[in-house]
């Protein structure tokens, strides 16, 4: 196939910095095609019964495009750009339908690209968590896609209907670890997990507050580092610890960039594959983004 430089279209017809899908296939293609990977995609209990027109690579370009895109939808997405302006790269391009089928086959590959695309530790770490509402609060009790799977949560802003997203990042802003739990999890359940193999300190709002958690994560050679709440005693800090909490709004901007610009959040999921699939491809179109949110503490090319 023919893959070319196409620039991205959003409803106003705006045209925005171009995006090269051949570099995005190449990239796509070369992982999954890996011996290692090949043996980790294979899915012994699926049995195919209608052969599909694209290939895991190309629907994991066609995905992380979107996210790349200025579309909010899929639907329109495909109709008004990917339809139009891509059939040359997509030849066997199927219909709408049948496309949306496909693209929870492409689930495990991109997975297994994001946790082998995640950033290293450099002993600074910032978590996180953002809601991610499967619809409105007030349309809850008739949502069927979810019933029985998304949660009622509260945050400091009020109550949303939906999940959590978990975020670890160092202070260059790419990803150390994520995890996807309801919205009633306490933010500091999935920490311990999520936080083995990093070393060094983690830095947190006041929702991370505990001992327990802090002596767990200090086994691990991870200090946790929050500020505290008006109740409590005062205690020494050092002056570093005082200006990274200051700038742990870098997290937040990250959560910014997941929502506006990758669209990993909206309320128009009809299946369970799908909100997965979008949510992971959201998350490695931000992980192949040319910048991110840095704190800037480190010379350019230094390590």
């Amino acid at each position: 196939m023919s893959l070319s430089v196409l620039p991205h279209v959003d409803k106003g017809n705006r045209m925005s910095p171009s995006i090269d899908l051949t570099e995005f296939f190449c990239h796509f293609d070369d992982f999954v095609n890996r011996p290692e990977i090949q043996r980790q995609l294979i899915n012994p209990d699926r049995q195919r019964n209608r052969p599909s027109a694209l290939c895991v690579s190309e629907v994991m370009t066609i995905l992380v495009f979107f996210h790349f895109s200025h579309f909010r939808t899929f639907k329109h997405f495909y109709f008004f750009c990917l339809k139009p302006y891509c059939r040359v790269d997509f030849p066997k391009l199927p219909s709408y339908s049948r496309l949306v089928e496909l693209l929870g086959s492409a689930l495990r590959a991109l997975c297994t690209f994001l946790l082998t695309h995640l950033g290293k530790s450099t002993g600074l770490g910032f978590i996180d968590s953002m809601t991610l509402e499967v619809c409105d609060p007030h349309r809850a009790h008739s949502h069927r896609v979810f019933r029985g799977i998304a949660q009622w949560g509260k945050t400091s802003t009020g109550w949303f209907f939906g999940f959590k997203v978990h975020l670890i990042i160092n202070d260059r802003g790419e990803l150390l670890a994520v995890k996807l739990t309801t919205g009633n999890v306490d933010d500091r359940k999935p920490v311990p997990s999520m936080a083995q193999g990093l070393i060094g300190k983690l830095f947190g709002d006041k929702g991370y507050i505990s001992q327990r958690l802090f002596n767990q994560l200090w086994q691990q050679g991870l200090q946790l580092v929050t500020r505290i709440k008006k109740n409590m005693k005062n205690k020494l800090m050092p002056l570093w610890d005082k200006v990274l909490l200051r700038k742990r709004a870098v997290i937040e901007s990250v959560h910014n960039i997941l929502k506006s610009q990758c669209h990993i959040e909206h309320s128009r999921h009809r299946s369970h594959i799908n909100f997965m699939t979008h949510l992971i491809a959201g998350l490695v179109a931000y992980t192949l983004m040319p910048k991110h949110p840095s704190l800037k503490l480190r010379q350019e090319g230094s390590q």
